[in-house]
C-alpha cells in the first residue's frame, strides 16, 4: 500500500459562512477549498452530506443515498435563471453567524426549488431524467418524499397499507407523479452543484473525504423500499432488535441508537447488492469515504426493540469478508477508511488486517497517565487516519480544560508544551497547536484536524456531544474566525512533516 503522507481539516458544510443559514455548495466552499491548497491540505473531510433529522443529525437520514437540499446555493440557480433576485434574497438568514438553522433553510429552500420547477424548460427535464435512469435510488426516494408529504410527514408505517409496503405503493405512483418529479428536479440540482464543487476543489489538489453512517433510519426510504433486508416483520413492520453500543467511554449507559439491523442472510442472497450500490454511489460523491462505526461488520451490538438504553444488547457476528471480497471485486481501489473506535474484540482486528483499510486514532484518547494507549502518536501505523479531534469529541482547549489535573499535565509534558497559558484560546493557542504537532509528526498516512482546533476554540464549539439529542450540529465558523487562521504556520508544518 503506498502510505504518502498526507494532511486534511474536517469541516461539514453546514459549518461553512455565508447568507443562507447553513454553508452552501458555491462560493465560500471554493473560497474554503482554496485555503486549503494555500496551508498545504489535500483533504477536506465532510460529514454525511444526506438529508438530516429533526434534531440536525446528518446519521440519522430519511435517505443513504439522497443529498441535503439545504446545500444548494440559490446563487446558483439565479445564475441558471431558474429564480429572480428576490427570491434568493428571501433564502438569506438574519439569525446567529455563529450556528447553523437546519430548519430554516431547508423550508426556504423548498420553497425556492419549487419555484425553480415551474420554469423547468424541456433540456433541464430531459437531464433530470437522464439522472434519474443513471441512479436507481432516486425515484424510490422521490416517491417515499411525495407520499410521505401527502401523509403530513407520518413515518412509513403508520400509512395506508397501500402505500406503507413499497411493492403495492408503486402501483399507485401514477397519483404522485408530479410531486415525485419535483423530487427528482431536488436531487438532480444537489448533485450537479455539489459535482461542480468537487471537481473544482480536485483541481485545487484538494480531495473530498466523505462520512458514511453504518446505519439507516427506521423511517428511511431504504427501510420502507428494501424492508427485506432489514430485520422488520414485513407484517407488523415491527423490529425486533435494534442497533446502538454497549457502555463505553462516551455513555455509562451505552448508546441506543434505534437503527433497524440489516438482515445479513438476506443481503447475503444477491451478492449484498445494497451494500455494493451504496458504496458506489458514495464513491461517485467523494474522493474517500469513512464507514462509521466499522467495527459492526464484525459484530454488532443487537438491542432488544423495546429496551430503554443499551444495556441489555448481546454482540451478534456481522458479515466479515464475505461483504468486502464482493466489495473488492465490484469496486477495485476504493478509498475506504473504518471507523474502529471504541469497544472492539479481535474480529475486529482481524477484519481490519484482512481488508487493509486505515484505521483511525484520535490523539484525545490517549493521554492516560497509567497505559501506553494505541490512541498516543509514537504507536501509530502508518496505515491509520489520525485525528486531534473528530465530530463527537470535545475540541481540544475544551478537552484540557475538563480534563484531570494529571491528565492533563500529561497530555502537555507528551506534546512538548513548554509555555505557561495552556488555557489561552485561538488561533495561536500553544497548546493546541503542541497537540496538533504531535498528530503531525507521528507516522500515521493521513492527519487531520477539526477547524474548531484550528482556531482554538473551546468546548462551547464542539459539533455533536455522543448520547445527547440537543444542542449538537449546529456549530459555524464565521468569515472573521476563517481570516484569522494562520495560514503560513500551517503551510509551515505540511511542509516539515512532509505532509
Amino acid at each position: 500500500m503506498n502510505h504518502k503522507r498526507t494532511a486534511g481539516v474536517l469541516l461539514h458544510l453546514s459549518s461553512l459562512d455565508g447568507p443562507f443559514g447553513v454553508g452552501v455548495m458555491g462560493e465560500e466552499a471554493r473560497s474554503f477549498a482554496d485555503k486549503l491548497q494555500k496551508m498545504g491540505f489535500s483533504l477536506w473531510q465532510m460529514l454525511p452530506l444526506c438529508p438530516v433529522d429533526h434534531t440536525g443529525s446528518p446519521y440519522c437520514s430519511v435517505s443513504a443515498f439522497a443529498g441535503n437540499i439545504s446545500f444548494i446555493d440559490p446563487r446558483i440557480l439565479r445564475e441558471d435563471g431558474l429564480v429572480t433576485d428576490e427570491e434568493v434574497r428571501e433564502n438569506e438568514f438574519s439569525g446567529s453567524v455563529y450556528a447553523a438553522d437546519q430548519r430554516f433553510a431547508m423550508e426556504k429552500r423548498l420553497v425556492l426549488l419549487k419555484k425553480a420547477f415551474s420554469r423547468l424548460d424541456e433540456d433541464t427535464k430531459a437531464l433530470v431524467e437522464i439522472f434519474a435512469a443513471q441512479n436507481r435510488w432516486v425515484r424510490p426516494f422521490a416517491l417515499y418524499c411525495a407520499i410521505k408529504d401527502a401523509n403530513g410527514q407520518k413515518p412509513w408505517w403508520e400509512w395506508e397499507k397501500e402505500y406503507s409496503h413499497y411493492k403495492t405503493a408503486l402501483t399507485h405512483a401514477d397519483e404522485f407523479k408530479e410531486e415525485t418529479d419535483f423530487y427528482l428536479f431536488t436531487q438532480y440540482v444537489f448533485f450537479t452543484q455539489f459535482r461542480s464543487l468537487k471537481e473544482y476543489a480536485n483541481s485545487r489538489g484538494i480531495r473530498i473525504f466523505g462520512d458514511m453512517p453504518i446505519y439507516v433510519s427506521r423511517d428511511s426510504v431504504d427501510v420502507w423500499s428494501n424492508a427485506g433486508q432489514f430485520l422488520i416483520d414485513e407484517e407488523t413492520l415491527l423490529p425486533s432488535k435494534v442497533a446502538g453500543v454497549p457502555p463505553d467511554y462516551f455513555s455509562q449507559d451505552g448508546q441506543l441508537w434505534g437503527n433497524p439491523l440489516y438482515d445479513w442472510k438476506e443481503m447475503e442472497k444477491d451478492g449484498y447488492r445494497w451494500w455494493i450500490d451504496r458504496l458506489s454511489a458514495a464513491l461517485k460523491l467523494f474522493d474517500r469515504v469513512r464507514i462509521d462505526h466499522f467495527r459492526a461488520f464484525a459484530s454488532y451490538w443487537a438491542v432488544p426493540a423495546e429496551s430503554e438504553t443499551a444495556k441489555n444488547g448481546e454482540w451478534l457476528e456481522g458479515p466479515g469478508m464475505k461483504l468486502f471480497e464482493k466489495v473488492r471485486s465490484a469496486l477495485p481501489g476504493a478509498d475506504i477508511v473504518a471507523e474502529d473506535l471504541g469497544t472492539f474484540g479481535e474480529d475486529v482486528v482481524k477484519l481490519l488486517d484482512d481488508t487493509g483499510f486505515p484505521g483511525m486514532r484520535v490523539i484525545q484518547f490517549g493521554f492516560d497517565v497509567n497505559s501506553d494507549s494505541t490512541h498516543l502518536p509514537h504507536n501509530y501505523d502508518k496505515n491509520c487516519v489520525a485525528y486531534v479531534g473528530t465530530h463527537d469529541n470535545n475540541t481540544i482547549l475544551g478537552w484540557l480544560w475538563e480534563a484531570g489535573e494529571s491528565e492533563r499535565a500529561f497530555a502537555l509534558r507528551y506534546c512538548c508544551f513548554g509555555g505557561q497559558n495552556w488555557g489561552e484560546g485561538g488561533a495561536y493557542s500553544g497548546s493546541c497547536r503542541a497537540v496538533i504537532e504531535s498528530v503531525w509528526r507521528s507516522s500515521a498516512e493521513t492527519a487531520v484536524v477539526a477547524i474548531q482546533d484550528m482556531c482554538g476554540f473551546g468546548a462551547d464549539a464542539r459539533m455533536n456531544k455522543p448520547g445527547t439529542s440537543e444542542d449538537n450540529w449546529s456549530f459555524r465558523i464565521t468569515k472573521e474566525a476563517l481570516r484569522g487562521i494562520d495560514e503560513q504556520y500551517y503551510r509551515e508544518i505540511n511542509t516539515v512533516y512532509r505532509r
